[in-house]
């Protein structure tokens, strides 16, 4: 089952996934960056587009996985819906979302409980659920700290 020029280019968000340094940075910037377009920002927009880039992602990850192997790097649709729910209601503020961005790449790498544990299932399901937990953690963290601002 090889993978078609649209999959690739969606699977890979842009093909960043194919970056040959730090593929899921890349992408979570790339992902920061689409969030900055005026707009992005409204919560509905952001969980509509959440919501159909996960089911696209669990089918494009089984997809991935079979081409690439367990969990790969070239597969950053992932890091697009753990970045945008990390940014779910925060605001606009150029420093408050450099705390995000550093809050979710670490809770992504970190993979704190359970996040780990759904890193382990098989196929898309695996790639997608560990970052939507991260991008969780992270969305409760930033709203923590924003609240004591």
């Amino acid at each position: 089952m090889k993978l078609n020029f649209v999959e690739k280019l969606a699977g890979s968000v842009l093909f960043t996934g194919y970056f040959p340094v730090a593929p899921g940075t890349v992408s979570s910037i790339v992902a920061f960056a689409v969030y900055l377009v005026p707009g992005f920002e409204n919560p509905a927009f952001m969980i509509l587009i959440i919501s159909v880039l996960t089911v696209w992602g669990i089918k494009l990850g089984d997809k991935f996985e079979k081409q690439y192997g367990k969990d790969p790097a070239q597969c950053t649709i992932d890091e697009f819906v753990g970045t945008w729910i990390s940014l779910l209601f925060v605001p606009k503020v150029y420093w408050i979302l450099a705390v995000d961005f550093v809050l979710w790449r670490l809770t992504d790498i970190i993979k704190p409980f359970p996040a780990r544990t759904f890193e382990k299932l098989k196929g898309g399901k695996g790639i997608m659920f560990d970052d939507i937990v991260s991008g969780a953690y992270s969305l409760i963290i930033i709203h923590i700290f924003i609240s004591f601002l």
